[in-house]
């Protein structure tokens, strides 16, 4: 069976970025939001260390430093425009969302509390400068569970627990609502609307070590890229250099901020050989990069491969008052103190860079010379507006969901009011149907589970901090087999409610999607910038490279074509930190 809703915008996610469009959409248009969880479960939640902006609580700050800052760490690879837009729109969204009732930390005067965080400076990069504004070290919680009383306040009409499976275009090309599978039931529903706004958030789960929750699983940009629109420098994936040995929870930048230093297994605090002025607070690539060079040269911790962040000279009332979430996750997966011992980390699989192609407005576009999806957007990690070009500094990716996420949803709402419902095509969930019943129907013995895991090895190995062509090429080979033998995988699940064995199935097929453009968009681009960092091409080439990559399929075959990087005020200059 399958049900069918009208509706004026659509929001596919309910992560910061999601509820952020709903509640700026639902107040000039008939708004929902689907979410495959529960909204305040969404990894918004994870994001601890706090939000970007140039308050100047602490010190003196100004907007025009937090965009040179963002534009350095990108490795210039980010649009200017859209920075200096994001940067200057930063103070006055950390007042609106005060205002919404955020609990923020506050200084002794009550003014918002601010930290130092990696990559952010006073004077252009001249000394670390306190910019993130902070909810101890549980802002994103804080933030999605403030947006969701916002949007619940406002009548946003929430479907939780619903996973959308396909994008519905009309027969001249606008977006026309989505399919979702009820997970509760095992049914189909048809949305058909004026404006969809994808907001899934990452694809961190193509890794095997990772930060990101086993639900992002990029559903978002693959089902756009399964419409033949592209995606957008998929080779840039930030890996974080403080997560949790083997398991790769994330252990926040915080840490550093309020004074933790990174060790090897002599003791030394290492940061200063690579970045003598940031130290340990240098952007996230160039000290995960570090990080990997000192357990090469056999300095990870009794050999292995990894080394400790000593927060214990910060003292218990410290890090209990700035850091409890932290001390708890220490003490829960690792039974250590953080007072009293150091913490064991290692680079994790973190932030994609990359991902569904936007403007400033959240517009989607459907190639690089910029032509739109009428009614089509993106906002928050899913989309690349682009801002964090070739490296994401920490808070801006908070900062982020919700500028963008504003926007999008303003710009929905105004494509509502002037736009009726688009035409439906012949077919809207047939292809879901079909798809769900072959998985269902498949016979043999390869599952899910073992598949994902050679999936993540082959990219932790060939596609991770450090890249080569060989690599690279390895991955690509073992992407394809697992591709062929996804379309075999058998589920023992075959009932209708509750089947996360199928619903795991649609989320693997999605991954090796990216996984294929993310390996092959890395191949192609033979530098090293920011994130991307390719051992046989180690320098930054601007001449052939100072562009944006747009990589889509087209009939099983992947093609290139490039946009050129929006240049305002900061000629490309090399990054010391």
């Amino acid at each position: 069976m399958v049900r069918t809703h009208r509706t004026e915008t659509v929001v596919v996610g309910a992560g910061g970025a999601g509820l952020m469009a709903a509640l700026y959409a639902s107040r000039g248009s008939q708004t929902v939001v689907l979410s495959k969880l529960y909204p305040t479960r969404s990894h918004t939640g994870t994001a601890q260390g706090g939000i970007g902006a140039a308050l100047g609580n602490i010190e003196e700050d100004h907007p025009e430093w937090h965009t040179f800052d963002t534009v350095k760490g990108s490795d210039y690879l980010a649009d200017q425009d859209a920075v200096e837009r994001m940067c200057y729109e930063a103070p006055e969204i950390v007042y609106e969302l005060e205002h919404m009732g955020l609990p923020f930390s506050r200084t002794p005067e009550g003014k918002i509390n601010q930290r130092p965080f990696g990559g952010h400076a006073a004077e252009f990069g001249k000394r670390p400068v306190p910019r993130a504004c902070f909810a101890a070290d549980r802002t994103g919680h804080m933030i999605l569970q403030t947006l969701y009383q916002q949007c619940l306040k406002h009548r946003v009409k929430f479907y939780d627990e619903f996973h959308v499976l396909d994008l519905v275009l009309s027969p001249d090309g606008r977006a026309a609502g989505v399919v979702a599978y009820d997970i509760d039931q095992g049914e189909l529903h048809l949305f058909h609307a004026k404006a969809v706004i994808f907001a899934t958030g990452g694809f961190g789960r193509i890794w095997q070590i990772t930060s990101n929750a086993h639900s992002l699983t990029g559903d978002g940009p693959a089902i756009l890229l399964q419409k033949g629109l592209p995606l957008e420098d998929m080779e840039f994936f930030q890996f974080h250099p403080t997560g949790i040995y083997k398991m790769g929870i994330l252990i926040t930048e915080a840490v550093r901020g309020e004074g933790g230093v990174l060790r090897n297994d002599q003791g030394e605090r290492f940061m200063e050989r690579y970045a003598p002025t940031m130290k340990d607070l240098a952007s996230r690539d160039v000290v995960s990069r570090a990080i990997y060079l000192e357990v090469k040269a056999g300095r990870g911790i009794g050999g292995k491969n990894y080394v400790h962040l000593d927060a214990t000279h910060l003292g218990r009332e410290k890090i209990e008052e700035r850091l409890p979430d932290i001390a708890d996750f220490c003490r829960t997966y690792l039974g250590i103190d953080p007072a009293e011992q150091p913490i064991p980390v290692q680079p994790t699989a973190h932030y994609a860079m990359g991902g569904i192609p936007t403007d400033v407005e959240g517009r989607v576009r459907r190639n690089a010379a910029g032509d739109l999806v009428p009614g089509l957007y993106a906002a928050g990690e899913v989309a690349c507006v682009s801002v964090h070009g070739a490296n994401r500094l920490g808070t801006n990716s908070l900062l982020d969901i919700v500028v963008f996420g504003k926007h999008a949803g303003q710009d929905a709402a105004r494509f509502c009011q002037q736009n009726d419902w688009p035409e439906l095509p012949e077919e809207t969930w047939q292809p879901s149907q079909a798809t769900i019943e072959r998985i269902l129907n498949n016979t043999g013995e390869d599952n899910a589970a073992r598949i994902r895991d050679e999936m993540q090895a082959v990219m932790m190995d060939h596609v991770g901090v450090f890249r080569t062509a060989e690599g690279i090429q390895k991955a690509l080979e073992k992407i394809h087999e697992l591709q062929e033998r996804v379309r075999h995988v058998t589920v023992s699940d075959k009932g209708k409610r509750f089947n996360t064995e199928l619903l795991e199935a649609i989320e693997l097929r999605n991954l090796l999607e990216l996984a294929e453009v993310t390996a092959q968009s890395a191949l192609n681009r033979t530098e090293s910038r920011g994130a991307h960092y390719r051992e046989d091409f180690q320098q930054r080439d601007d001449e052939h490279w100072l562009k944006h990559t747009f990589v889509r399929k087209e009939d099983g075959q992947i093609r290139f074509e490039y946009r050129p990087v929006v240049i305002t005020k900061y000629q490309p200059q090399e990054r010391k930190y």
